[in-house]
């Protein structure tokens, strides 16, 4: 018993354990219950899962409320908030990559659920090796703020362009030096067929593989963002984990019904930039009044009004708009 109060990155190991218990359980749920035959997810099925996935995060904030005191649940709140919009932009990339390598509806939640599992273990080594820097050097949350009103400025100035997957070099690459084949084989990563030249039976990757690396890395570039964003509200690595994947567990169920009108969110990019470069200027503002800290309060307010007002804007500018053609090979 003793063993389960040890502390654990400011946290007592019983609360992290529990946090991951929960986690497994909810992904063997999602995989071995809900989706063990691959169907195609609707968006009744789709909105159904976000708002558990939802409803369970702002559960859990209770919890952290409850246990850690309000201070805490409010920066929780807040980091649960901005993650799950800054990983809005992620869904944007999702459906780009899904709709270029013709990937059919009813294997993309085979490619998210993997991917979830990588941004469970990726997210995990970036927040701890972000903890271990910020606790060492408290100078480095200056450089996070920095970066993150530089990048919101160039995400503010890159807003209009367009992306061309294919011209992507990490696609090139794989097709370049990696067997793959030019159709899908059902919902597999790998299959083995005779290579064209030798004729001998070899293991090929298939699209499905190439979509689920590509989000991954993806993952990891929107990671970059959005790990110091999180550490701009909150340095405790227990509060910055938990709302990360909560954040992210949801916003793979919700991908499914917003796929369809990612078109009507098409001012959304502004409000995430002009939200990091508020994250990051926050940190400077709260040294030129004296104060220990932004209030959580304000953080979270202001958060939603900046949020609001670009999904408003951006119903608002799209309204009688048709989704874009999909172009894909």
């Amino acid at each position: 018993m003793e063993m389960l109060i040890l502390d654990v990155m400011g946290q007592p190991l019983w609360m992290w354990l529990g946090f991951f218990t929960l986690v497994v359980v909810l992904l063997a749920f999602d995989l071995g219950i809900l989706h063990r035959d691959g169907h195609e997810i609707g968006v009744r099925e789709s909105l159904g899962l976000s708002g558990f996935y939802i409803t369970l995060g702002l559960a859990f904030g209770g919890f952290i409320w409850f246990s850690l005191g309000a201070q805490s649940g409010l920066e929780y709140l807040t980091g649960f908030v901005v993650e799950k919009s800054l990983a809005m932009d992620n869904v944007f990339v999702i459906a780009m990559i899904f709709g270029y390598l013709a990937i059919p509806r009813q294997y993309q939640h085979r490619v998210l659920f993997w991917g979830i599992l990588g941004v469970i273990v990726l997210r995990a080594i970036m927040i701890g090796f972000g903890a271990a820097l910020v606790t060492e050097f408290s100078w480095v949350m200056y450089l996070f703020a920095a970066f993150l009103v530089f990048t919101g400025i160039k995400m503010l100035m890159t807003s209009d362009k367009e992306t061309d997957l294919s011209a992507n070099p990490l696609l090139k690459f794989m097709r370049k030096r990696f067997r793959v084949t030019e159709a899908l084989h059902d919902d597999r990563f790998f299959v083995r067929q005779p290579d064209g030249k030798t004729g001998k039976i070899v293991r090929f990757m298939t699209p499905l593989f190439l979509a689920l690396v590509m989000i991954e890395i993806a993952d990891v570039i929107f990671a970059v963002d959005s790990v110091p964003a999180i550490f701009a509200i909150t340095t405790d690595p227990y509060l910055v984990y938990t709302s990360n994947i909560f954040a992210i567990l949801g916003l793979r169920a919700l991908y499914f019904a917003l796929a369809a009108i990612l078109h009507r969110f098409a001012y959304l990019k502004q409000a995430l930039a002009v939200l990091l470069v508020f994250i990051g200027s926050k940190i400077v503002v709260a040294d030129l009044l004296g104060w220990e800290k932004f209030p959580a309060e304000w953080s979270l307010g202001i958060t939603f009004v900046i949020l609001g007002a670009g999904v408003g804007y951006s119903l608002w500018r799209t309204r009688g708009t048709l989704p874009p053609a999909t172009t894909h090979v």
